[in-house]
């Protein structure tokens, strides 16, 4: 049995650029996840289209092999549209992070530094890569994963939506087998900046529910982000049970 839960605060700031969304139909769902970039509102705008189109096109699918290419590529290809409606190319980007769980399978996509955990039976198994600066040096040796929470390039994303793209950007995970005892979790940069992955284990083995998993990392966001003008933070958690 599949249950979640999600939430999207909007922090120390005076807009929220989170935008999240769950969809279902028959054996299938979708969570949706983007955290929009450029300020003004224009992030905002980019966040919520995205993720209105990423619903619009599960409605629309009969077949869900290909959901996540279509929704990156004619996502991307409706953002530029309207930013140049807009006139705000430089300013209306956003990450997306989607998790499709259909029947027995489950498959994620991802761009930008959103991210999704997979873990099982409690313990941390993967969790996507940020298309960013800090993620980057990782990549080369040069500074250590702890490190990126902390790195003063944190925030400099080297792909996302509303970006051209010279080729595919964004990256999709193999197909997995869906069973009990696997637990998702997808949130923005401003919750996974303020919780380490001990702690997120932790409050796992230790929940009651996917409501209740993410109500105890909630307040460890909070007590750890409190005064840092903190960014706004969203997250997404689900079970299989």
């Amino acid at each position: 049995m599949m249950t979640y839960a999600m939430f999207s605060r909007q922090g120390e700031r005076e807009n929220n650029e989170d935008c999240i969304r769950m969809k279902e139909k028959k054996e299938a769902s979708v969570f949706l996840l983007a955290d929009g970039l450029g300020g003004h509102g224009a992030g905002e705008v980019a966040s919520q289209m995205t993720v209105a189109y990423g619903a619009e096109l599960f409605e629309w699918s009969d077949s869900y092999e290909h959901y996540l290419t279509d929704l990156f590529e004619n996502g991307q290809k409706r953002l530029l549209e309207l930013q140049k409606v807009r006139h705000a190319a430089a300013q209306m980007k956003t990450t997306l992070t989607a998790l499709i769980i259909a029947g027995n399978n489950a498959v994620w996509g991802h761009i930008g530094d959103s991210r999704l955990y997979l873990f099982e039976d409690g313990m941390l198994r993967k969790r996507t890569l940020d298309h960013s600066v800090p993620q980057m040096l990782v990549k080369s040796g040069e500074i250590s994963e702890s490190d990126i929470r902390t790195h003063p390039d944190r925030n400099r994303l080297l792909r996302v939506m509303g970006s051209e793209w010279g080729r595919s950007s964004y990256d999709i995970s193999e197909k997995i087998r869906v069973r009990s005892g696997l637990s998702f979790l997808i949130c923005s940069d401003g919750f996974w900046e303020y919780i380490t992955e001990e702690w997120m284990e932790s409050t796992l083995r230790s929940a009651k529910s996917a409501a209740h998993w993410l109500n105890m990392m909630e307040k460890i966001v909070v007590r750890n982000g409190q005064g840092n003008h903190m960014d706004n933070f969203s997250a997404i958690g689900v079970w299989i049970r």
